[in-house]
């Protein structure tokens, strides 16, 4: 699998693409351990069982409509200089999908984002550190692109981008604008670029 406008140094140069899996955050950090990832890796899944939320929660993916991909970066940085990277992800989610569609979420801190008080995604920031150096992140974004049914756990505190606005999300081209604007910001943040 290729994404195609994809213009970047090396976030997205190198995909796993699954149909279904437990967890795309959790297969991250299987190849991790398996020292089977490279910088930059993304791992994206049609339908997710196990989805990986934060505080332990799961994070639903029911349908093959949505868009679910973990990411790992190297860093060697401070903590001090990866400070808000979980709001900045949100910011660049948000920029990319208003610069595609025309249309406005906002961000519930720190790592949701939201329509009207109805969650449409979520970000999961994990990192590996050795004392004040982080050594890499391992980041999940779950958006609830396509999806028109939610299941009655979760239908009154949950949305997605086609129920609220009537539009077909192009999961391809979110995955590749972001990775373009993500890695150029982290670039810039860690004095890389």
């Amino acid at each position: 699998m290729n994404l195609k406008n994809l213009n970047t140094k090396f976030l997205g140069k190198n995909i796993i693409y699954y149909e279904e899996i437990d967890s795309t955050q959790e297969e991250i950090w299987r190849r991790i351990k398996n020292k089977e990832v490279k910088n930059g890796m993304i791992v994206i899944a049609d339908l997710q069982t196990n989805g990986k939320g934060t505080h332990g929660r799961k994070w639903y993916t029911d349908q093959k409509h949505n868009i679910a991909f973990s990411f790992f970066m190297e860093t060697n940085c401070t903590t001090a200089m990866l400070e808000g990277i979980t709001i900045e992800i949100a910011e660049n989610i948000i920029s990319v999908i208003e610069k595609l569609y025309n249309i406005k979420l906002e961000i519930k801190t720190p790592n949701d984002i939201v329509y009207k008080n109805k969650k449409i995604g979520g970000i999961l920031t994990q990192s590996k550190s050795i004392g004040d150096k982080v050594k890499y992140l391992v980041i999940g974004i779950g958006i609830n692109a396509n999806q028109n049914k939610f299941n009655a756990e979760i239908e009154n505190i949950a949305s997605s981008i086609k129920k609220e606005f009537n539009i077909e999300i192009d999961r391809d081209k979110v995955i590749s604008n972001f990775c373009n604007l993500f890695e150029e910001k982290f670039l810039n943040r860690i004095g890389e670029n």
